[in-house]
This record gives C-alpha cells, structure tokens and sequence, in this order.
C-alpha cells in the first residue's frame, strides 16, 4: 500500500472520531517533542551501540582470564613443545596425502 495512502486514511480515521476529553492537554505536543528529541534509529546505530555495550564485559573476561593463565602454577610435567606439536597437526593432513600418493 502507499504509505502517503495509508497517512491520508489514518488522518481521516482520527479526524471522524470524536475529541476525547480523557486526553491531557497539549497531550500531542509533548509527544511530539520527545519523537523531535529522539535520533533517528537506524540498523548501524542499533548495532553499534549493543557492540560499545558488549565491549566493556568482553574487556572483564579478558583480564579475568589473563590473571587467571598469569597466576595459575605451571605444570611441569608437560615436557612437549607446543610449537612442535602444532606444526604435526597442522601437516598431518599433508602427510596422510603424500603417504597416499605414494601408494598409487
């Protein structure tokens, strides 16, 4: 539907309907005052303010963790290198294949 249509029934909608006096006075003026004041919300707005929100918990974990990994004792009875065992996980896939490859 046309949305300059739809204003256009909703305005004579309001219009046939008879004044209230349940209604405060300038009732629509202080309404309209406050959706003035309001910025305009759109969807990068939405979400920039929810991530700024987020930001600071997020930040807490993160120095939670690091005290915890910073303060925690050290196990010793790991003699592995990590760096050693990372580099076989990476390539186990590249050995499997060469392996074979090497069978055909």
């Amino acid at each position: 539907m046309n949305l300059a249509e739809m204003e256009r029934k909703l305005i004579a909608a309001a219009r046939s309907r008879p004044i209230s006096e349940k209604v405060p006075y300038a009732f629509e003026k202080r309404i309209m005052a406050q959706v003035r004041e309001r910025p305009a919300q759109d969807a990068r707005s939405l979400w920039a303010r929810a991530l700024w929100r987020a930001a600071g918990p997020c930040i807490g974990i993160m120095l939670l963790l690091g005290a915890w990994s910073f303060f925690s004792p050290a196990s010793t009875t790991s003699t592995t290198d990590l760096s050693q065992e990372f580099e076989n996980t990476v390539l186990a896939a590249v050995d499997q294949a060469q392996s074979a490859d090497s069978v055909w």
